[in-house]
């Protein structure tokens, strides 16, 4: 991978640029789930019999528009219309997504999502500014969570279930409530588990 934009919560987050790139971040999201690498035809059948791998299998190929597209981004859809998960291949998303239950998960085109970021069921990431959320590396977000607008939730955070996040979170946080507020600075990323290693650009 040779290309990365860098975030305020310091995440380097890859921008595939050729369908090795895809299959990388296709074998970081594998990695999530089962804690090993695979070949590319062993991770096609998984994808077959799951749904949230197979939306994050299809979501990765279109992610890059080169002369597969037209296949990967109909495939693509296909998931969207069945399990409702809205995530454009515009979306700039980091190595290792885990997706806890593969249904009802919107995110915002502008949306930037970290590393080994674990996203739940219902979760909605959005707003109606230009610029929505920055999501940190190694962040938890629970069941029914509404992030809005352009905050930043920093690296390590857990979002617990039904929360609304309309300000900043600190790295290493957990919070809670509607508004979200710090309650624990406890657990730094305790959810986020088998953790796909990250290898700086910058280094």
């Amino acid at each position: 991978m040779k290309s990365y934009i860098v975030l305020e919560t310091n995440s380097e987050i890859p921008i595939p640029e050729s369908y090795r790139d895809c299959i990388e971040l296709i074998r970081s999201d594998y990695f999530r789930y089962k804690g090993r690498r695979k070949s590319l035809l062993h991770m096609w059948l998984y994808s077959l019999v799951t749904s949230h791998f197979g939306f994050s299998f299809w979501f990765r190929l279109s992610s890059y528009k080169g002369w597969l597209y037209p296949i990967t981004s109909f495939m693509h859809r296909m998931y969207f219309l069945r399990y409702g998960l809205q995530i454009t291949p515009e979306t700039k998303v980091g190595y290792g997504l885990y997706l806890s239950h593969g249904f009802g998960i919107i995110v915002n085109p502008t949306s930037i999502i970290g590393n080994n970021c674990n996203l739940s069921q219902f979760t909605t990431i959005g707003g109606h500014t230009e610029k929505t959320a920055i999501i940190g590396d190694n962040v938890y977000i629970g069941p029914s969570v509404c992030v809005v607008n352009d905050v930043i939730i920093g690296n390590n955070a857990t979002i617990g279930a039904g929360a609304v996040v309309t300000h900043n979170i600190p790295q290493n946080a957990t919070a809670a409530g509607v508004p979200a507020k710090v309650i624990s600075y406890n657990n730094e990323g305790k959810f986020v588990n088998k953790r796909w290693k990250i290898k700086k650009c910058q280094q």
